[in-house]
């Protein structure tokens, strides 16, 4: 993990484009996704048994396997995933949206219809980790949102099963259709259909590159989320910053996986020192200790600012995933963000909290996306529809105008149509 000057680090753009063209990648995924357009359920379970070594005789995860999943489940865990269903059910609340009427006088009403989404598909990663909390936090949005229709898709284990924590999630938030189908072609399918999986109306969720690189290729068929990069953390921290926090915290986010980014700026040159210090003495007891490595070496740097004005420039340069405020007084800090993710006051607010149960969405633009990009939530699974009513008079008032405007962009059959009106009521 190499320390740099703030100045050092904007002469130099190493941040890689989720846009960035793979030939390989993307022949591989469109044959996947034209494969299950043609061949439906007889291409998905050929992918799961060639990509995933399983074969499966029933695509769909059985009630048995629910009921069997609630019993291999502890009851901490299931404690911890209904304390933070709570938590995320009541901030996801306060965004839900109301339809909305304004009356201009009796000859005119205008408004906004809100109507969720009909169908929607969430794709859960599988392999080498469980994740129920993204479950939690794709579904209960969607839910609130007033979605009916959510269905999941996750890759089977080896044994043909789901992960059993991932079905306890799904049936605490109310899920109770499962597919055991991952990767490009899960992804293919929400966006399609086939034989057993309905087509959805947007998909939502994290996953690989190939699942990533599919929802970009659907998109448009279907609406996504988000075209998510690897995970990343910023920690701004001034000279008040405890530096085990910091480091347990970039550990935190280099384990996921070797591409991720942990990013520390600071104002003090001797809190990085100790900072390094701290990285190597908590990650040689770590279970994914060579990813961490591997994510540091990369991705990791600590970024020396002149002052804090300085430090909080640099982290919206950045616009990173998470941004943690380690500083004094940090809420005094905050109107000078422009651009996060997800932002975390003060050294007893760290990311993992985020990630698992404070309540806010934890499915968050990276790769420089917070520049534009929002969390996940209800608003996500709504979408908005004008509406217009104008009495005989109203439109008579307004004729002649919208004929100018019309006729100045020389669409007459536009001005024609206000004329018969005009014609019929002056008639």
């Amino acid at each position: 993990m190499k320390i740099i000057t703030a100045e050092a680090f904007r002469t130099v753009d190493e941040r890689t484009s989720i846009q960035t063209e793979d030939t390989e990648l993307d022949q591989t995924v469109l044959e996947i996704i034209q494969k299950v357009r043609e061949n439906g359920d007889e291409a998905l379970s050929a992918y799961t048994e060639t990509l995933d070594g399983v074969k499966l005789n029933d695509l769909i995860v059985s009630e048995q396997e629910f009921d069997e999943a609630r019993q291999w489940v502890d009851s901490e865990f299931l404690t911890s995933i209904q304390q933070a269903k709570e938590n995320i059910t009541i901030f996801h609340q306060a965004q839900t949206e109301q339809s909305w009427f304004l009356n201009q006088g009796t000859e005119i009403m205008l408004g906004q219809k809100v109507t969720p989404l009909e169908t929607v598909g969430v794709y859960i990663p599988g392999g080498k980790a469980a994740y129920p909390s993204s479950v939690l936090m794709n579904v209960i949005p969607a839910k609130l949102a007033g979605v009916e229709n959510i269905q999941i898709v996750t890759p089977p284990l080896k044994n043909g099963k789901v992960n059993p924590y991932v079905l306890v999630a799904a049936a605490e938030s109310g899920v109770d259709r499962i597919y055991k189908v991952g990767g490009a072609q899960a992804i293919a399918a929400l966006a399609y259909g086939t034989e057993t999986i309905e087509k959805v109306a947007k998909i939502v969720g994290p996953g690989n590159a190939y699942v990533a690189r599919a929802k970009k290729w659907v998109f448009g068929d279907v609406a996504i989320d988000m075209i998510a990069g690897p995970s990343e953390i910023c920690v701004v921290a001034d000279e008040t910053a405890n530096p085990t926090f910091i480091a347990a915290d970039l550990l935190s986010q280099a384990e996921h996986d070797e591409s991720a980014s942990a990013i520390c700026v600071t104002t003090s040159a001797e809190l990085a020192d100790n900072v390094i210090a701290e990285i190597e003495r908590q990650s040689a007891t770590l279970e994914r200790k060579a990813t961490i490595q591997q994510s540091l070496d990369q991705n990791g740097k600590i970024i020396i600012a002149e002052n804090i004005i300085d430090a909080l420039s640099v982290a919206n340069e950045i616009a990173p995933e998470h941004l943690e405020l380690m500083v004094e007084n940090p809420s005094e800090k905050l109107p000078y963000i422009k651009h996060a993710g997800a932002i975390f006051l003060g050294n007893y607010t760290p990311e993992p909290l985020g990630d698992y149960l404070a309540g806010p969405n934890h499915t968050l633009p990276t790769n420089g996306t917070a520049r534009f990009a929002s969390p996940l939530g209800v608003y996500d699974f709504v979408k908005k529809s004008s509406v217009i009513s104008y009495s005989q008079e109203a439109l008579l008032k307004s004729a002649d105008q919208i004929k100018t405007l019309a006729n100045t962009e020389e669409l007459t059959a536009h001005a024609s149509a206000i004329e018969v009106r005009k014609d019929d009521l002056d008639a």
